[in-house]
């Protein structure tokens, strides 16, 4: 027993030569392949063309928003329409950037709710009108400032300045709404 295994079998199978009979392994694989049959191959090429037109559409959307995004701060120019402006500016400093842009707005925008909120009558006509006159000359000012703003440049004086006739503007309507409430307070008390 002392014999390799391994030049045992090298022996034996040379000795033998095992045939199969002719035909026998087709016919066992047709056999196979009834007992099993042939699962269908998942057509890719639909996947393919679908990830195409995904990547297509994915890669025009992303250039759609680098150029448009590019396009808006390099091509866009933007104007600042001041009703009560007599002559058209090239900019004004609330388009220097977001920050200055909000402060303009928020001025603006309380010093036109103060307008609005104004009653005016006979009785405080005058007073109205002197304010009026005053808003007026803030007005022409704060232009000029635009103009200086659009001839030399931004720099922090100008801006300064135009934030300053800003609040100034506010302050003064609030002074004349208070001045019209003390008005209207004494005819009170003197109708009483």
């Amino acid at each position: 027993m002392g014999q390799d295994l391994r030049e045992m079998f090298k022996k034996e199978r040379s000795e033998q030569q095992f045939k199969l009979k002719e035909g026998h392994e087709t016919r066992f694989l047709d056999r196979l392949d009834e007992a099993f049959p042939k699962q269908k191959k998942f057509d890719f090429s639909l996947l393919k063309i679908a990830a195409s037109v995904l990547l297509v559409v994915g890669l025009s959307f992303f250039g759609y928003l680098q150029f448009a995004k590019d396009g808006a701060v390099n091509n866009t120019t933007i104007t600042d329409v001041d009703t009560n402006s007599e002559t058209d500016t090239d900019f004004s400093f609330g388009d220097l950037s977001p920050d200055l842009k909000k402060i303009e707005n928020y001025y603006v925008a309380n010093i036109n709710m103060e307008l609005s909120k104004l009653e005016v009558s006979d009785d405080n006509k005058e007073l109205i009108d002197s304010y009026m006159e005053r808003l007026a000359e803030l007005n022409a000012e704060y232009e000029a400032l635009n103009a200086e703003l659009n001839e030399l440049g931004p720099n922090d004086q100008t801006i300064s300045a135009l934030i300053e006739n800003l609040q100034l503007r506010l302050q003064l309507l609030q002074q004349l709404k208070k001045q019209l409430n003390q008005v209207k307070t004494s005819k009170n008390e003197q109708i009483i």
